[in-house]
């Protein structure tokens, strides 16, 4: 098996051996030798040393090439949990997952998010510590916390950063907050690339280059470039929302702007657009009903919604050139008439190259999205390298 430039360097640390445990690139300590140039007996330290955390057991002999079976290295996924919070205006997700992002349980809620921190952490807290004693699991077996959140959040200082969208969370720092009850790492990051990041890790790993789109109350884009999160420099990359359409008629969004794709297109205008013409909704869930139904005014409201998403996504298929478009949000379960709308405008202003794979296919996850997407947040710092090393080499100079 070839080796990677990075693999084959003598700074191979017990953290890079975990990755390729965790990612199946190696499953036994001759595959792991093979994949890094390591010895023997380094192999079998870096092995020792995560096993003494619990983070790698022994399973099942592989098959022999001749000689004794190899024995199988698995990853641990029960070394620990991390906590996962999809927070909504209407409707917020709560879980306690493993260290391979799985749910072992999970609750829905309403609390006040529009009151901010104050308001919501307790009730954050209060869950999980609910969730973790019917999981059978410790608070001292946490090892972070992952939240998305409305609006456009500093990732780097973990601040929600939007004023006129959720402006009680406005400049606050949520980690102390959560410290209080579980210490450990704590990421926030807008809901949007939370439910891109698991909708990819999910159901697309194979593709590099996504776009996920959340129609509903309002309307934003989580963007997977090279495979990764697109955050942009201070974490406002995806904000289509708020990006002018043509023919608004000067209607004013709550950005301050006017004519704004969520103001036109986004749940509220489309509810009161129907309720003009006579009809009615009691939210926007019921009115992605009946357009999937084929009521007559409402698959009108929700292709006119496609069209206008379309082309504001136009643009971004132009510029970032990627291979799927993933409608989610509580309008998409609206699919058909949605997306009929999205793609008339955007095979018809994006050019033949930039469309000739593309495809627009609807979520998957669903309301698991934001948090399978918390959770791959979480672990993908504290599973990394450097977070396992530093575990390692904390608890070897602990006095014993």
């Amino acid at each position: 098996m070839p080796r990677s430039k990075a693999a084959s360097s003598p700074a191979v640390t017990s953290g890079d051996v975990l990755r390729l445990i965790r990612t199946g690139a190696a499953a036994t300590r001759t595959e792991i030798g093979r994949r890094t140039g390591l010895s023997r007996p380094a192999v079998a330290l870096r092995v020792a040393e995560l096993a003494a955390r619990g983070l790698v057991t022994e399973g099942d002999a592989a098959p022999s090439s001749g000689g004794r079976p190899p024995t199988r290295l698995e990853f641990n996924a029960d070394a620990g949990t991390v906590l996962a919070a999809a927070l909504g205006i209407s409707r917020s997700e709560v879980a306690v997952c493993d260290l391979a992002g799985r749910v072992l349980t999970r609750t829905a809620g309403t609390p006040a998010v529009e009151r901010g921190p104050d308001a919501v952490v307790p009730w954050l807290l209060d869950t999980w510590t609910a969730l973790l004693d019917a999981a059978g699991r410790s608070g001292a077996g946490v090892r972070g916390v992952g939240v998305g959140v409305p609006g456009t959040v500093e990732f780097a200082t973990g601040r929600a950063a939007s004023p006129p969208v959720l402006a009680s969370w406005s400049g606050v720092e949520i980690r102390p907050l959560v410290a209080a009850r579980f210490p450990v790492p704590v990421l926030l990051d807008n809901d949007v690339n939370v439910m891109a990041l698991g909708e990819h890790r999910a159901h697309h790993p194979g593709v590099d280059d996504l776009v996920f789109v959340k129609v509903s109350t309002g309307i934003g884009a989580g963007i997977v470039s090279g495979g990764s999160l697109l955050r942009g420099d201070l974490g406002a990359a995806g904000e289509i929302g708020h990006i002018p359409v043509r023919d608004g008629g000067g209607t004013p969004c709550r950005c301050g702007n006017t004519d704004c794709l969520e103001a036109l297109a986004g749940g509220p205008a489309l509810l009161a657009r129907l309720a003009a013409a006579g009809g009615a909704a009691a939210g926007i869930p019921e009115l992605a009903v009946l357009a999937q139904g084929g009521d007559p005014a409402a698959v009108t409201l929700v292709r006119d919604a496609g069209r206008r998403v379309g082309e504001v996504l136009a643009g971004a298929v132009n510029l970032l050139n990627p291979a799927v478009i993933v409608l989610g949000g509580d309008l998409a379960r609206a699919y058909d008439p949605l997306v009929a709308g999205v793609r008339e405008v955007v095979f018809r202003r994006s050019t033949a190259l930039a469309t000739r794979r593309l495809t627009v296919v609807p979520s998957r996850a669903w309301d698991d999205a934001g948090l399978l997407g918390a959770a791959e947040l979480v672990l993908d710092r504290v599973l990394s390298p450097e977070a396992v090393n530093a575990e390692i080499a904390a608890a070897t100079a602990a006095p014993v």
